[in-house]
C-alpha cells in the first residue's frame, strides 16, 4: 500500500519535507521512525508542539523567543553591549563558540538593498535604538552576514546610532563575502569577533 493511500500520511510528510534540509526522502523516512515510535516520539513530539504553539512568542523589544506567561531576558538584565543578528539561527551560532556571553537584538531579516534602506520591512530597527538608549549601551556589535543586505542593514543601523554615544563595532576578518553567520564554523566566528572593528560613521 502507498503512503499516497494514505491521507493523514501524505500530509505528514508533505509538512515535514517543507523544514530546512529535508526532502520527500528525508520526509518518509522521519514519518516512518515516527510512526514506529508511536508513544516515545508522536505523543511527546505533539504535546510538545502544542505548548510551542500556545506558549512561545516573539518579543517586540529584542525579538528573540520568549514564553508568553514570562517577561523577557533582555527586560530583567542590564547591560552594557548588544550583539546585532539578522535571526534567531544566527544568535545560536555565535552562542555556540561561548565567546559572547552579552544581550542579543534578533532584527528578523535584512534590509533589501541600498535603494530601499528607508524601509524598515518590519525589522526590529526602532526597538534596537530604543534599547541602546534606554540602556545607556556602551557598544553595538553588528553580526550581520557579509552580503550585500547584510552589509546594507549594517550601514543603516550605524547611521540611525550616529547620534548615540554608542561604539559601534563590526565582525572582523574571518567572515567570507556573501558569508551567512549561521553557516560558519566557530574557529570564524571566534576569530571574526576577536578582530572586530569600530565602525567609522560618515
Amino acid at each position: 500500500m502507498s503512503d499516497k493511500n494514505v491521507k493523514e500520511i501524505e500530509d505528514l510528510i508533505k509538512i515535514i519535507s517543507k523544514l530546512p534540509g529535508l526532502g520527500p526522502k528525508s520526509a518518509k523516512r522521519i514519518v516512518l521512525k515516527l510512526i514506529k515510535n508511536r508513544e516515545e516520539l508522536i505523543k511527546p513530539l505533539a504535546k510538545t508542539l502544542a505548548q510551542v504553539y500556545k506558549n512561545i512568542v516573539r518579543c517586540n523589544n529584542c525579538g528573540n523567543l520568549k514564553s508568553a506567561n514570562s517577561n523577557c531576558i533582555c527586560l530583567s538584565n542590564k547591560y552594557e553591549q548588544i550583539c546585532v543578528v539578522e535571526n534567531i539561527a544566527d544568535m545560536w551560532a555565535i552562542e555556540s563558540t561561548g565567546i559572547y556571553k552579552g544581550q542579543y537584538h534578533i532584527l528578523g531579516g535584512t534590509l533589501p538593498s541600498f535603494e530601499n534602506q528607508g524601509v524598515e520591512n518590519g525589522l526590529l530597527i526602532d526597538s534596537l535604538i530604543k534599547r541602546v538608549k534606554k540602556n545607556s549601551v556602551k557598544e553595538v556589535i553588528l553580526a550581520t552576514s557579509a552580503s550585500i543586505e547584510g552589509e546594507t542593514t549594517s550601514h543603516y543601523i550605524s547611521d540611525s546610532l550616529k547620534d548615540a554615544k554608542v561604539q559601534i563595532t563590526r565582525l572582523a576578518k574571518g567572515v567570507p563575502v556573501g558569508g551567512e553567520i549561521e553557516f560558519l564554523d566557530d574557529g570564524t566566528l571566534f576569530s571574526a569577533f576577536k578582530n572586530r572593528k569600530p565602525v567609522a560613521n560618515s
